[in-house]
């Protein structure tokens, strides 16, 4: 019989380090890669497996410069990069960032967009997580997008916490696609006072300790009406909604970190990443926010001002990533159908199709074969 007249039996052989592997090796004390380079010498392992117990739990998530809505690779130059602190480790309970890149690193088209690996491990699942969302929280990345959103979020998820989780885990609790971390009423009521508090030390650093008023505005958020109470020792009691918390901020206020506690007790981690005066842009549980905090007159001129024209893109395909691009399929005054391949962009060493998003003329075509796009960039414009 030929070959393919024959049943045939085909097994995948993965000689190689996993992913996954510092788990294996944060719960187990043995460094696979030094036994890895052993026996590449020749030499036997330096254990059996009777020496090999299993003692606490870690948890590990790979980070990626991946768009988290819509898991498209981003490119571009690391601006700005901190790792959380793995100064505080000890044998049981510690936080490790297996990674290799630095500040100042590019991120390109041509290879795997994974940042790091991130692992945290504790004597418990429970404080593994929580170890994991607050090095999340120290993470800073900034000059691409990341998927740190959305792992944290699913940390915070009740059924990855209770251990329910699937192959299809986020068919099932994102069917509609991530699309950000809404504020809960108890993440509202620790984010406002700790922003209010950084707002009024970096725009009146040199006010008084006496009573200011602001208003809060936030993306998709209640507008929110919030009095600061500045002490002489740098603590600001701030009320918002019949609620007064005690703001204590540590550090100084042009660090890329800002942690404050609340009460005397809660810690919150903001990330700053843009601030004019007025607007704040941060990140609150790993998600960005965008933040317009005034005085109440300020607001009265700013509700009286004309809203901005939404730009109309319906006509246009853009790219949906960075990319090049390796096939326009369509000439200006073609007529092509809605879900027509009208081009190819390559990222990350795969074809992503791109199909008319409706059916019509093609009135111009703004790329060519070769170009290197960036995400959103125009490709075709229809009539």
């Amino acid at each position: 019989k030929q070959w393919y007249q024959r049943r045939v039996r085909v097994l995948e052989m993965n000689t190689r380090l996993q992913v996954e592997h510092p788990i294996t090796e944060c719960i187990t004390g043995v460094d696979i890669v030094e036994e890895m380079l052993r026996v590449a010498a020749g030499k036997p392992l330096s254990y059996t497996q009777d020496d090999i117990g299993i003692k606490g739990w870690a948890v590990e998530c790979r980070v990626y410069a991946e768009d988290p809505v819509r898991y498209l690779p981003s490119i571009g130059l690391l601006t700005k990069y901190i790792e959380p602190s793995v100064a505080e480790n000890t044998a049981d309970d510690g936080v490790r960032c297996d990674s290799g890149i630095v500040e100042g690193s590019s991120i390109s088209i041509h290879y795997d967009p994974m940042i790091c690996k991130l692992v945290t491990f504790a004597p418990t699942r429970r404080e593994a997580i929580r170890k994991m969302e607050a090095a999340l929280d120290d993470y800073v990345i900034d000059g691409i997008t990341h998927n740190t959103p959305l792992l944290r979020e699913i940390l915070g998820n009740e059924a990855f916490l209770s251990g329910n989780v699937n192959t299809k885990f986020l068919e099932e609790e994102y069917p509609g696609g991530f699309s950000g971390a809404p504020l809960t009423t108890s993440q509202r009521a620790e984010l406002y006072p700790a922003l209010v508090a950084l707002h009024h030390n970096k725009a009146n650093r040199a006010a008084g300790p006496e009573s200011y008023k602001y208003v809060v505005t936030g993306d998709g958020e209640e507008r929110g009406e919030v009095t600061v109470t500045v002490s002489k020792d740098g603590t600001c009691a701030v009320s918002l909604e019949g609620q007064t918390v005690t703001v204590t901020p540590q550090g100084g206020i042009h660090e890329p970190l800002q942690k404050f506690t609340l009460d005397g007790g809660r810690e919150v981690t903001l990330q700053q990443l843009e601030f004019n005066g007025v607007t704040h842009s941060i990140r609150y549980r790993c998600c960005r926010k965008d933040f317009t905090i005034v005085t109440p007159l300020q607001q009265r001129f700013m509700d009286a001002m004309p809203e901005k024209p939404v730009v109309d893109t319906s006509n246009l395909l853009l790219s949906p990533m960075p990319g090049s691009v390796s096939m326009i399929s369509v000439e200006e005054g073609d007529e092509v159908l809605e879900g027509t391949e009208v081009a190819v962009i390559v990222a990350m060493k795969m074809n992503n199709s791109l199909k008319a998003p409706k059916s019509g003329k093609i009135k111009k075509i703004w790329a060519s074969v070769g170009d290197v796009v960036d995400g959103d960039q125009k490709i075709l414009e229809f009539h």
